[in-house]
């Protein structure tokens, strides 16, 4: 536990100042530009998850797999992914170069083109960046990852800030044109620390990774479309004049929220690697009910202060925006879902069951699905984040019952349920005290801060206390 939390501090740091750095964006982006042209930036980011996800067909989590797989070599390993991503991305990039117009009159794009060659070129380098990215994991290098990727942070946000406050560029183009700069500089510095040395290239081992990693394609493409659907279909769902706007008001809304997916986020990072190592360890399910019980602990507090402090969160995007902020909680409560569902899916990874994953997240997209086709036409965007939080518990539930027949993990259920009890209560008595009318929002946040402690005192006494003695 303590090396898990060494490990997710260092990759949360990066990740969480990065996130933070690139909020810096967000006031940028939506006080400058109008809410239809934001709503432009966030489809397109949309496609560029969706299709990253894709171009990496799971061979990330397949390079731990058989990295740390008796009777594989691991620089053998390491050297058939590398190869292969770079080659399939470069191919990806070449193709979209090539029929960029017809790709751009697609996707409604007729006279932006550019978009799509620059969306393109972006989302190849940083699929064929997953793999070196791996190994600085796999190789416990979490210091220079979290410098790479802060690198790319720093750049991305200078890019911006000259293009668009330097030289008056308020376009989204030159959105797009920074990352691609970005991502191509820091993927040039990557290179020499992560060339592959040693081992073979193996179509043995290739074909055993694409056995193991391709049920995780499919797992992926139906995950990453639970995240991202909402704002891929949307225009073509929303039948409003105002469809670009509302696109817009979402996608702005939803970056207030984006401080659980960062934690999240560094949580994946370093619990990953931890958990391939860990299951040659007789006592590994014990760590993984651990790291589950305090990854939901830290997650209700998280919601729990993006909630309270939402009045000063809400500063991160422009007022024209804030009509939106009432979805807040619940993409807060999807998140808390989705990382939930992360670290049950370790059982199906750990037990070469990966198929099971496949079957989830496809359950999950037809949820997804049907439900924004029925709702998102008549309520527009609320349909959109309430089919995210009806998938990722239902999806969740699942893979807890079926896992517990596979990988036994004892996970402390009646301590997660008290939590849960707790944080339910605690937003409930936050929502409906009544607040003088006068300077409300000090009483609110004031009420808040003494609600946060209460979980906090809870906390230290049911579990800190004695982890503490450890």
């Amino acid at each position: 536990m303590k090396i898990l939390a060494k490990e997710t501090a260092i990759y949360g740091l990066s990740s969480i100042i990065g996130k933070f750095l690139n909020y810096l964006l967000v006031p940028l982006y939506t006080y400058l530009f109008a809410e239809s042209a934001y709503g432009d930036v966030t489809n397109m980011y949309a496609w560029t998850a969706l299709l990253l996800v894709v171009l990496t067909y799971g061979m990330e989590t397949g390079f731990f797999r058989f990295a740390n797989k008796e009777g594989y070599d691991a620089p053998s390993v390491y050297k058939t992914a590398f190869l292969t991503i770079f080659s399939t991305s470069l191919l990806f990039a070449m193709a979209c170069v090539i029929w960029q117009q017809p790709i751009a009159d697609w996707l409604e794009y007729p006279t932006h083109s550019d978009f799509i060659v620059m969306m393109a070129i972006t989302v190849a380098m940083d699929a064929f960046a997953s793999i070196p990215f791996a190994y600085l994991r796999y190789k416990k290098r979490p210091l220079l990852f979290a410098a790479l990727k802060l690198l790319f942070v720093v750049l991305n946000i200078g890019f911006n800030l000259l293009f668009i406050v330097q030289l008056k560029k308020v376009d989204v183009f030159y959105v797009f044109l920074s990352n691609v700069l970005a991502t191509a500089i820091q993927t040039v510095i990557l290179i020499p620390f992560t060339l592959p040395r040693g081992g073979k290239y193996s179509f043995t081992v290739l074909g055993d990774m694409f056995k193991y990693s391709l049920p995780l394609l499919v797992l992926g493409i139906a995950g990453i479309m639970n995240q991202t659907l909402d704002r891929i279909l949307f225009p073509f769902l929303y039948n409003g004049a105002d469809m670009k706007m509302q696109l817009g008001i979402y996608g702005a809304c939803f970056k207030v929220a984006m401080v659980m997916m960062m934690f999240t986020q560094a949580f994946r990072y370093a619990y990953e690697p931890f958990v391939f190592a860990k299951h040659k360890d007789r006592q590994s399910v014990e760590a993984y009910a651990d790291a589950m019980k305090y990854y939901i602990i830290f997650s209700y507090l998280i919601l729990l202060g993006v909630v309270v402090y939402l009045d000063i969160f809400k500063y991160i995007i422009g007022p024209d925006y804030w009509v939106g902020l009432k979805i807040v909680p619940v993409v807060l409560w999807t998140y808390v879902f989705q990382g939930v569902y992360f670290n049950l899916s370790f059982w199906y990874k750990l037990t070469d069951e990966t198929k099971w994953g496949a079957y989830f997240s496809l359950i999950g997209l037809v949820i997804t699905l049907v439900l924004q086709i029925v709702f998102v036409p008549r309520i527009g965007y609320w349909a959109s984040c309430g089919s995210s939080l009806v998938c990722y518990f239902v999806i969740m539930l699942l893979s807890y019952l079926v896992g517990r027949k596979h990988l036994n993990v004892p996970y402390d259920l009646k301590r997660i349920a008290l939590y849960t009890i707790l944080i339910a209560v605690i937003l409930g008595i936050f929502y409906l005290i009544p607040y003088p009318a006068q300077h409300q929002m000090t009483y609110r946040m004031a009420f808040g801060t003494v609600l946060i402690l209460i979980y906090l005192f809870v906390f230290y006494k049911w579990d800190l206390k004695n982890l503490l003695r450890k």
